[in-house]
């Protein structure tokens, strides 16, 4: 009996998630997490979040450094020429990371960084109520009728809402005036304020101001509906556009591939352990109508490759870079 009491703790002690003294890499200086964005947007929320995790993980403070501009990459290029030792890390969308390349704002492809994802975030279509569109359907006909009076604010080229919006105008032909915002949270209260009739930033960002009923979402860039806690269901925007592609809009954190061995192996237990399981992460998550979907290394890079493979074809077929994508061994989707 005591040799079998003695194997079920051990078992529940291997089952149990490491804790900081046992990972090999232990920082002994705070970690510093530059979010390329202001405050308040989706990738500042999500990682304030994570911060908390990573902190009662690894055993040290995490600080949250906001560096916005140039679409994110002035911010993610502090974080690739600071030391490459894991104390500095890179926050935001990956379909961000995986395009400053294509667009001349950092030459260093997303496979150039080890990629720990957790959220798996979606566009929406929000109008402001004043703006008297009652359903997607009614927008798609005034971009197409009078497109410079549709104003739609976003976080800037690269962003997810802007990668959205591109992909109903050469969907439909139908066109826009877009007004670019230094992030997520500005870009949404545009819309909120009537300063723009439109936003088409992420559901994790909107959420809030839904179930206030300050915008009124007209469809979800995914293939179903989404549902949001304290709103209802979302239609999909394949029920005005049935060939639209929409890929998952991923986000996390990275570093420069080549720190420290510890670093890599400490970072990828505690994303076993910690982050796949973190009960604060998916309650986040289901508030804002994302997905927990943690992932690290190779399986993280193939995550990202859909989305991040659409967003740069987007970008060259709308001008928005001469670069031609297939440049850096992106095949058009």
């Amino acid at each position: 009996m005591k040799l079998v009491l003695s194997m079920l703790a051990a078992l529940a002690l291997f089952a149990m998630p490491a804790k900081a003294e046992e990972y090999s890499w232990k920082p002994d200086k705070p970690i510093t997490i530059i979010v390329p964005w202001s405050a308040g947007g989706s990738t500042d929320s999500v990682t304030r979040v994570l911060a908390g995790e990573l902190e009662e993980a690894l055993g040290q403070t995490v600080v949250i450094v906001n560096q916005s501009g140039a679409a994110g990459s002035v911010g993610t290029t502090n974080a690739w020429q600071a030391k490459h030792d894991g104390l500095t890390w890179a926050a935001g969308a990956a379909i961000d990371l995986g395009a400053y390349q294509v667009l001349g704002m950092l030459d260093v492809p997303a496979t150039d960084w080890r990629l720990y994802l957790h959220i798996a975030n979606v566009a929406v279509v929000g109008a402001n109520p004043d703006a008297g569109y009652n359903d997607f359907g009614d927008l798609l006909a005034a971009m197409k009728e009078s497109p410079d009076q549709v104003t739609v604010a976003t976080a800037g080229v690269t962003s997810g809402g802007h990668n959205a919006m591109e992909s109903i105008s050469q969907a439909t032909g139908a066109k826009y005036r877009h007004v670019s915002y230094d992030g997520g949270k500005p870009a949404v209260l545009a819309a909120v304020s009537g300063e723009t009739k439109i936003t088409t930033q992420l559901a994790s960002e909107q959420a809030e101001m839904i179930r206030a009923g300050r915008l009124k979402p007209l469809a979800v860039l995914a293939d179903t509906p989404l549902v949001i806690e304290g709103y209802g269901e979302i239609p999909s925007i394949k029920k005005w556009i049935p060939d639209i592609k929409t890929a998952n809009n991923y986000f996390g954190i990275w570093a420069p591939s080549d720190v420290p061995p510890k670093v890599i192996e400490t970072m990828d237990a505690v994303w076993k352990n910690v982050i796949a399981n973190s009960k604060a992460l998916s309650d986040y998550a289901a508030e804002r109508g994302a997905i927990l979907d943690a992932s690290y290394g190779d399986e993280a890079q193939a995550a990202i490759l859909p989305a991040l493979t659409q967003n740069v074809w987007l970008l060259y077929d709308g001008g928005k870079t001469k670069t031609d994508p297939a440049k850096y061994g992106f095949k058009r989707p």
